[in-house]
């Protein structure tokens, strides 16, 4: 790995921007009303050039590192690194998010605004969470905004939160995404365990060490799934196309260009660090080439307009993952092109389908076309940007492709990832006639199908992206130099030459990428066909589909609803014995397994009078209660043993304990004889003769475990170690005297605050239902 850059920009102060933008963003929307979105731009336009300035002095494999404490007394910093990986993803994140931003403006003109201000907020922190989660080389941090984006992406995709629909697949996405983060959690603290840091650089500086770990298959597997279930890998793809379920600009944004993309970046940068496990590039290729063939099916069966978008950039996630899976050079700058490229064109083509579907209230292809005339704009950058998808020249797209075919020959992986990336290649070529030349280009659309028309803030973001995808295309060597050779030399952990251009002459990656244009013609020409016999196969649309998550969510709600209906039926006695039962059987257990053996000192030497008269009496009073029928009685005789352990207190030096034990048992009677007035002196018996049997075992058993337990503990030495450390400790750092009080209100701070807030709610919620009751009394 090349050394690290001094820091000249500090990273964290982008951050500390980012974030504090996205928590104004609301209010300043609110008055900024439709100009919103062009106001708020500035934001995402002002990083993308912190980060453009700060990386552009970064060579090879150099980056720019800033150690920021967080957790100093548990050894976890907040580190940043900035190379030209994470670089190309932070640029993707701003700039595109600067667009999103604007177009999410006119999107939502004509809606309330508090929607579209809610909206922009969102869409704000989004974008900063992810610049978090790239930008961190501590694992603990990535994790943080790793999962703060699950979070986010599950309020954006249930926006539209009236619509049944739209909640489901935001539970869903949160349900598969966050439960692959807690596996990813658990390999980062296996990593930390390991190799005794939470560096993310660190562990791809030490694949030897990690390869030797007994964990190492372990830490893979959890990495896998947590970047498995964040790119929607099978068996993790259905949640994706679910997603887009979301407003458009979030689609273009959450789900095509970046967010989607971090399982990927996740998976690139611990390439690295797994070099020496020959199974992690196996999986790679075989997991990225089913969801390649997967996804491709299931986009030529689709005809709603975003669905096939989605199910093609799932198709892109697995040819990304195939490519990190491949060995040698070729593979790192054929992985960074392709993400480049598909950034480009499927933001573009979302933009677009977001337009056409907003202008005509239609989201099916086949009921969309001809809107060529209504939206040209629109219309000429779908164009251009299916020509990208397509991997057609002048495009970046192409150059992109020829790499993506070299470094799969250049590595000789075998014929199955060859298959799935011409069979993805030619799917991909077929999808770009599909969304860009029916909805645009064939037919006319029907009188009064257009709304709403263009307007700058709509057909900014498609102009420029694809007109940036052309010109890259032109001149590629304006990408190299700045972004492509940075991010690939990142990858590798070493200076990477890298040299892009349209023409190789003829060469096997050329023929390759004819035969995937011609393949993909003839998918665009047969797909009616295609598309009316996927539709007569439902089996195949439950295998591949998310028929297996839902019967799993079903049977696990099935299997709640029959514990309720066995452990929550009702009878307050039957938990108490059961929360009793198990309690005397844990303590049981550990008191015939303790080691050493218990020893209880059944002796009364020091036995004192006083005291043993008052155990007495609260023993008399106890089995008194017991066998009462007035409940005024058995309130007295429990009484009596609550102010017996205050004299308890009392004969033993702890005056405050007494006093308080006084008055809770005070206020306590007066309480429940206030409650008792209101029901039968003498209630009928509700329990059977065996039941009481069970009662009196339960109890006596309880009992015989505490004696047994408090006895052992006073036959045992006393440890004064806590005792002395308080008394040392109490007056010189908490300034308190009274060693009792300030273990209570500043060693168990959080303790103590935690039972006054119980206390508290509950006495809310007594009061609550006391003033809802009055209230039902009063006349009306």
């Amino acid at each position: 790995m090349a050394a690290a850059r001094r820091n000249v920009l500090p990273l964290s102060a982008i951050l500390w921007i980012s974030f504090l933008g996205s928590a104004l963003a609301r209010p300043l929307a609110l008055r900024l009303g439709q100009r919103a979105g062009w106001v708020l731009a500035i934001l995402p336009a002002s990083l993308f050039g912190l980060l453009w300035i700060a990386g552009s002095g970064l060579e090879g494999a150099g980056a720019i590192v800033e150690e920021v404490a967080w957790v100093p007394s548990l050894g976890i910093t907040l580190d940043l690194r900035l190379d030209g990986f994470s670089r190309l993803f932070g640029l993707m994140i701003t700039g595109i998010g600067t667009l999103v931003t604007i177009y999410a403006g006119a999107y939502f003109a004509d809606k309330p605004a508090h929607k579209g201000a809610s909206f922009l907020a969102l869409i704000l922190l989004f974008m900063s969470a992810m610049l978090g989660t790239v930008l961190s080389d501590s694992l603990i941090g990535l994790y943080v905004f790793w999962e703060l984006t699950s979070l986010v992406s599950f309020l954006l995709i249930g926006f539209d939160s009236y619509k049944a629909s739209a909640r489901k697949a935001a539970l869903q996405s949160l349900i598969v995404t966050a439960g692959g983060g807690l596996a990813l959690f658990a390999g980062i603290l296996l990593i930390g365990m390991e190799l005794g840091s939470f560096s993310l650089s660190n562990a791809m500086q030490n694949s030897a060490a990690l390869a030797a770990s007994p964990w190492c298959g372990t830490i893979m597997v959890l990495v896998l799934l947590g970047a498995f279930t964040k790119s929607a890998q099978v068996p993790f793809h259905f949640w994706l196309p679910n997603a887009m379920e979301a407003p458009t600009p979030a689609s273009a944004y959450l789900h095509s260009a970046t967010m989607v993309k971090l399982g990927v970046y996740l998976l690139a940068r611990f390439d690295l660090a797994f070099a020496q496990v020959p199974a992690f590039g196996t999986a790679l290729i075989v997991f990225g080439g089913l969801t390649v063939l997967v996804a491709s099916v299931r986009a030529l069966s689709r005809t709603g307009y975003k669905a096939v978008l989605a199910q093609s950039t799932v198709s892109s996630l697995g040819v990304l993952v195939l490519l990190i899976g491949l060995e040698g050079p070729v593979a790192a700058t054929a992985t960074v092109g392709f993400m480049l490229a598909h950034a480009l064109y499927k933001a573009t083509l979302f933009f677009c389908a977001g337009t056409a579907i907003h202008a005509t209230g239609r989201t099916s292809l086949v009921e969309i076309n001809g809107l060529r005339r209504a939206l040209p704009v629109t219309a000429v950058a779908a164009a251009l940007a299916a020509v990208a998808m397509a991997g057609l020249p002048p495009t970046f797209s192409f150059i992109a492709k020829e790499y993506l075919f070299e470094a799969q020959l250049e590595s000789g992986s075998g014929w199955f990832a060859l298959v799935a990336l011409v069979l993805g290649s030619a799917v991909f070529v077929a999808i770009a006639g599909i969304v860009s030349l029916r909805p645009f280009f064939l037919g006319r659309s029907r009188e009064g199908a257009v709304h709403h028309g263009e307007t700058p803030g709509l057909f900014l973001g498609p102009a420029v992206l694809a007109t940036l995808g052309l010109l890259l295309g032109l001149l590629p060597g304006l990408a190299v130099a700045p972004l492509l050779g940075p991010a690939a030399s990142a990858l590798v952990g070493q200076a990477l030459p890298v040299s892009p251009a349209l023409w190789h002459g003829l060469t096997p990656m050329l023929g390759l990428s004819a035969l995937a244009v011609l393949l993909g013609l003839a998918l665009y020409l047969l797909w009616p066909r295609l598309l009316a016999r996927l539709a007569h196969l439902d089996w195949l649309d439950r295998l591949l589909g998310d028929a297996g998550y839902n019967h799993a969510f079903e049977g696990v709600l099935a299997l709640a609803r029959r514990c309720t209906l066995v452990l929550q039926n009702g009878d307050q006695r039957r938990y108490t014995a059961t929360v009793v039962g198990a309690t005397l059987l844990v303590t049981a257990v550990g008191l015939v397994l303790a080691a050493p053996p218990l020893a209880i000192d059944l002796s009364l030497e020091g036995l004192r009078l006083a005291p043993a008269v008052v155990v007495g009496l609260m023993v008399a009073a106890g089995f008194a209660a017991t066998r009462m029928r007035s409940l005024p009685a058995a309130l007295v005789a429990v009484g009596i043993v609550g102010f017996g352990s205050a004299l308890l207190f009392l004969l033993n030096g702890a005056p405050d304990l007494a006093m308080t034990q006084f008055s809770v048992e005070a206020l306590l009677v007066v309480i429940l004889a206030a409650l008792l007035l209101q029901l039968p002196i003498r209630p009928p018996s509700t329990r059977s003769a065996g039941e009481r049997r069970v009662d009196a075992l339960l109890a006596g058993g309880f009992g015989l475990v505490t004696f047994a337990a408090l006895a052992a503990m006073t036959a045992a030495p006393l440890d004064l170690r806590l005792t002395e450390f308080f008394a040392a400790r109490s007056y010189p750092e908490a300034f308190g005297r009274n060693v009792v009080n300030v273990i209570l209100v500043d060693f168990r701070a959080i303790d103590t605050l935690g039972e006054i807030a119980v206390v508290a709610f509950a006495a809310m919620a007594v009061w609550g239902l006391l003033a809802r009751r009055a209230k039902g009394k009063e006349p009306t």
